[in-house]
């Protein structure tokens, strides 16, 4: 019988209300300072945050190289949850094999994230899901990316609200 492995689930409190983390997840202009893995950038070719809309993303990695990446936004509930997919694919936006883009062989063909975003008096917990297994997470760097870029979230919402 095989054991099914624990999916990649981290929560998250940051120093802001609601509508603002959930924008800072949808305002491409938000998304470029923190949405990429420390040393790495990413650019959008195009990205359209809407129920159906899609987006086609890279992260650009000096020491890995790019990673191609083309979504669906499943659900999207300003400012509660968004829900997207995520398939490894080429610049042209062809799907890719797993070991073709530096992931584990048995790295799902298509990932599922969902975002909830609850208040917490003037803060709001974050709770992530994505549908790839923790422990190959850990061991490709995506859940430590994921909690730096969360701290690099946290300290650009407050540059937002200090702002005059």
């Amino acid at each position: 019988m095989e054991s099914t492995k624990k999916e990649l689930r981290i929560t998250h409190l940051f120093d802001a209300p609601r509508e603002l983390v959930f924008k800072a997840w949808t305002d491409p202009g938000q998304l470029v300072h923190w949405y990429a893995p420390d040393g790495c950038s990413i650019e959008f070719k195009s990205i359209d945050v809407k129920e159906s809309g899609t987006f086609h993303s890279c992260i650009h990695d000096p020491v890995h190289g790019d990673c191609w990446i083309k979504g669906v936004y499943k659900e999207v509930t300003f400012p509660e949850k968004l829900v997207f997919s995520m398939v490894l694919t080429d610049e042209a936006g062809i799907s890719v094999g797993s070991l073709e883009a530096g992931k584990p062989e048995d790295w799902p063909e298509a990932i599922l994230t969902t975002v909830t975003f609850a208040s917490i008096g003037k803060q709001t917990k974050l709770s992530l899901h994505q549908t790839v297994a923790e422990e190959d997470t850990k061991q490709t760097g995506a859940y430590q990316s994921w909690i730096k870029m969360f701290d690099r979230l946290n300290r650009l919402l407050i540059n937002i609200m200090i702002k005059p």
